[in-house]
């Protein structure tokens, strides 16, 4: 296989998606020797413009797990990269609980891109939803494991590895669906029209309306008038604590998460 640049291309909110992509990706090029770019899709006008690649391309696409799956708001938008006949490697973040099957969802949208995938992984990074879900990760330890995933890429590519299918990664297909949070009876529990909500704490800088995923945030009044994903970028990000949500439901899931999920989940790839 031929290679000429290395690519991290990433949609990361509150930054652990981009840990993991940009560490692996500068890894593996800095052993091959190659150029090494960053393309963050993060903000919404970014992905108003297409993206293609190379044959000679190697491309890190990474994602966060939103209930087990990519961002279903993220499809639209990833079906339209061009991969071009480029190398692929699908990762994904996820906040402690599990990834389920968003790698093999990533990997499928890839192959279906044009690219030839040749690897995953899967990586742990602090919940959106919480400070205590998962804190500081990735950690040193996480970081071995991604030194570990660039050393395993770059030994297969060495070896004069050439594709002939998609890359076996861990997950089921057909997809699953989405993971539904439940209450201790059983209901289901639905947060998709929750929104943030500004205490008077608020001090004007309008930090959470340039770094809404979405552009659902007002910078006149810093209100979330369009969909919200529970990134939680404009909370984690805000300098005086002014964002907040107090939705019974959500509360309650965010609490549930903390108490059933606060063993260490480990990084999991496949090459």
């Amino acid at each position: 296989m031929e290679l000429k640049k290395v690519w991290a291309m990433y949609f990361s909110p509150t930054g652990g998606t981009e840990k993991a992509v940009t560490t692996t990706a500068k890894a593996v090029a800095e052993q091959l020797g190659l150029p090494y770019e960053v393309y963050d899709f993060t903000l919404p006008q970014v992905r108003e413009k297409e993206k293609a690649f190379a044959q000679t391309d190697l491309v890190f696409l990474g994602t966060p797990v939103i209930a087990g799956r990519v961002p279903n708001v993220l499809l639209p938008y990833l079906k339209t990269i061009v991969g071009g006949g480029a190398y692929g490697v699908p990762v994904v973040s996820f906040g402690n609980r599990n990834f389920d099957d968003a790698l093999i969802e990533l990997r499928n949208i890839m192959e279906e891109d044009g690219f030839r995938t040749m690897a995953g992984g899967a990586f742990v990074s602090e919940h959106s939803f919480s400070r205590k879900l998962s804190a500081g990760r990735p950690d040193a330890a996480d970081y071995e494991k991604m030194h570990a995933f660039a050393d395993a890429i770059v030994k297969k590519i060495q070896s004069g590895w050439e594709y002939t299918a998609p890359a076996y990664v861990k997950g089921e297909d057909p997809i699953r669906p989405y993971f539904t949070p439940r209450d201790r009876y059983g209901n289901p529990i639905d947060i998709r029209k929750v929104k943030p909500k500004t205490s008077d704490a608020c001090c004007g800088c309008g930090l959470c309306a340039q770094v809404c995923p979405m552009g659902s945030i007002d910078p006149t009044d810093f209100e979330c008038k369009r969909i919200c994903i529970k990134c939680c970028a404009c909370i984690k990000k805000c300098p005086t604590g002014a964002k907040y949500f107090d939705d019974p439901g959500y509360i309650y899931h965010k609490e549930e998460l903390e108490e059933m999920y606060e063993g260490r989940s480990e990084p999991e790839f496949f090459v």
